[in-house]
């Protein structure tokens, strides 16, 4: 959701209509009436585009008998009103006005039904027996309507929707039609909840609807704040007017959100919220992760409540930061400072734990972040959801050689006197071959790390080592990984990529090598590859062009056999994927990147066999989600 930049209206004040079938407000327009004040600092942004609805939550409207202002805090486009009211013939609701503030200097609106220039003020939805009429459609988060109810009591209306944190524009050159995101249970009355800021409560005139037929009384204005107590109601509307006050007060704190949003979707790792005070007085403010409502029956399914975590601080140690986990039963607190103090404006980041999410590519994970303020006057809900990640895709990262086993042999000696003069030589055997006594195969740290390069693609199911990979365009301009060049469209090389391991044996297919095992947390995967004796193009104990290490004969003309001047090198990779580390930043990236312990068995066959053995670490990062592998055409 981004940030609704409303039209500002023309100045207007209620006043009679001419029956209760009549449109739902007739209001005569003034000249050149300052009122509020754009409140953008008090805007709570959304810069992700991910599903439409993920979470989801029910809010209670009272409508009372005759005409009710209500505001609506939840997104209930996922369907239309024809079905949210018309499909239920026990509803007693037979017309839905969509406040639209319009732009515009000096006019009159004799009616919402007739348009002047700038455009309507109204979009309406009206229940007919021919079908519904009207320019509305669906309902809105952040906006007030009016609504006519037919019902002889009251009528509780639930609307089902992906709730939406508040998300003001107070027009400066009209009067607004606005709600406050108040508790919904015991909330506060108006004169206790506006005294917060004295100056909006005494510039503040305030009308309400008493329920019934719209006349001179229907809207009334509400009498001085400080000699009344009406609750602000969670869902009801009220027309503000103000003079001489810049407004940016919708409650005790306000919130603002990254542009990244809180729908992380399959990749995204962390988000910041930022709590504001609003109030010359501290304000503590305390969040919660509720779990979504079941979804309607034709909407995506959910698995559960993401697992979100708060960002703790950083630990100078070892410069990685803390973690608390959040839920509705272990929830997170924080004291703002009074207005405009050090300490009232405080950054949240909020991550989800992709290291808990289970492994079902796709799976979808929704809740509601609640905030609520220690005053118990506001409370705020933000969508939150994540979706299960494949580790399908490309990788590409780096193993460092640390430890080798030395193959270090010890010799029997013994003492020899040689000119009066002792020395210590090793002793022989029957046939001249010096006696071992032991062989060190411990592994041993090296004097400096040896480098080497990982290319390696997972397709969902396999994963396989790669010496050298494509990345770029094909011909219908689809992003690809392919294996070879021929793969790309020619005209668009200049943007391709080529990776290449060059530790691997080159071959001119490009084979790769497959890993017996899965890429995930505290996965082991293990393959072989195999650099013939013979192989002149990637053996590095043959030379091609030197007589001594060509593999050739003295006559060149007959190839030696393995072992004479060459031999066969047997290569066994072995990577034990490591757990994610407990700290914010492992945790949010987990799936994006692995690390973990690298083995290497070398095994030289030639005239006997010997094993070489190394280890180290490696490092990987997913280069690309792609989990498709091209090949020749």
């Amino acid at each position: 959701m981004t940030h609704q930049q409303q039209p500002e209206a023309a100045v207007a004040r209620p006043c009679r209509a001419r029956s209760s079938s009549l449109k739902p407000l007739r209001f005569t327009v003034l000249r050149n009436q300052s009122l509020l004040a754009v409140a953008a600092a008090g805007a709570l942004l959304f810069g992700s585009a991910g599903p439409a609805f993920a979470q989801w939550q029910t809010q209670s409207l009272l409508i009372k008998p005759g005409w009710s202002a209500v505001y609506l805090s939840v997104d209930a486009s996922w369907t239309n009103l024809d079905f949210l009211i018309g499909s239920d013939a026990a509803n007693p609701i037979v017309e839905v006005w969509l406040w639209k503030p319009i732009v515009a200097t000096a006019q009159f609106v004799s009616s919402p039904s007739a348009p002047t220039t700038g455009g309507s003020a109204w979009a309406n939805w009206e229940r007919a027996t021919t079908g519904p009429i009207g320019s509305l459609a669906t309902l809105a988060p952040n906006s007030a309507y009016l609504v006519h109810s037919l019902a002889a009591t009251n009528y509780q209306w639930n609307v089902k929707g992906k709730p939406a944190a508040p998300n003001y524009s107070w027009s400066t050159t009209s009067i607004n039609l606005i709600g406050f995101p108040t508790v919904a249970a015991n909330p506060p009355g108006m004169d206790a909840f506006l005294g917060l800021v004295p100056a909006f409560q005494k510039a503040a005139l305030v009308y309400t609807y008493p329920g019934g037929a719209l006349s001179v009384s229907n809207p009334v204005v509400v009498p001085a704040l400080a000699e009344h107590n009406l609750p602000v109601l969670r869902g009801q509307a009220f027309w503000i007017e103000e003079t001489n006050f810049v407004n940016s007060y919708f409650g005790p704190f306000q919130v603002a959100i990254d542009g990244g949003g809180t729908d992380f979707g399959a990749s995204g790792s962390s988000t910041r919220l930022r709590l504001i005070n609003t109030t010359a007085s501290a304000v503590t403010v305390n969040l919660t992760l509720q779990p979504s409502e079941p979804p309607p029956v034709d909407q995506p399914a959910i698995r559960g409540t993401p697992p979100i975590i708060v960002r703790g601080a950083l630990a100078a140690t070892n410069m990685t930061y803390g973690v608390a986990s959040l839920s509705a039963v272990n929830p997170q607190s924080w004291t703002l400072a009074p207005q405009g103090r050090a300490g009232s404006d405080i950054a949240v980041v909020l991550g989800v734990d992709r290291a808990a999410l289970p492994t079902t590519p796709g799976a979808l994970y929704a809740g509601i972040l609640r905030l609520t303020d220690s005053d118990g006057f506001t409370e705020v809900t933000v969508p939150v959801s994540a979706q299960a990640g494949s580790y399908a895709g490309l990788w590409v990262g780096s193993a460092s050689i640390t430890n080798v086993v030395a193959y270090l042999k010890s010799y029997a000696t013994t003492n020899q006197v040689v000119g009066g003069v002792t020395n210590q030589v090793k002793v022989q055997d029957t046939n001249g071959a010096y006696i071992v006594t032991s062989i060190n195969t411990s592994p041993a740290p090296t004097a400096s790390a040896y480098p080497l390069f990982l290319i390696m693609h997972n397709d969902g199911t396999n994963v396989n080592l790669l010496r050298r990979v494509f990345f770029g365009q094909d011909v219908n301009s689809n992003s690809i990984l392919a294996t070879v060049e021929s793969a790309l469209d020619p005209a668009q090389l200049g943007t391709a990529r080529r990776i290449t391991a060059v530790h691997f044996p080159w071959t001119p297919t490009n084979q790769d090598w497959h890993f017996v095992g899965q890429l995930l947390p505290g996965g082991s995967l293990t393959t072989k590859l195999t650099v013939n004796y013979d192989d002149q193009a990637s053996n590095p104990f043959l030379h091609t062009y030197h007589p001594d290490h060509d593999n050739l004969d003295s006559t060149f003309r007959y190839q030696q056999p393995i072992g004479v001047e060459s031999y066969q090198i047997d290569r066994q990779i072995t990577l034990q994927v490591a757990p994610s580390a407990n700290d914010f930043n492992s945790l949010t990236h987990f799936g994006q990147t692995f690390s973990g312990f690298y083995y290497e068995t070398i095994t030289l066959t030639g005239a006997g066999a010997r094993t070489f053995n190394a280890a180290g670490w490696f490092s990987l990062n997913r280069l690309s989600p792609i989990a498709t592998l091209t090949g020749p055409h």
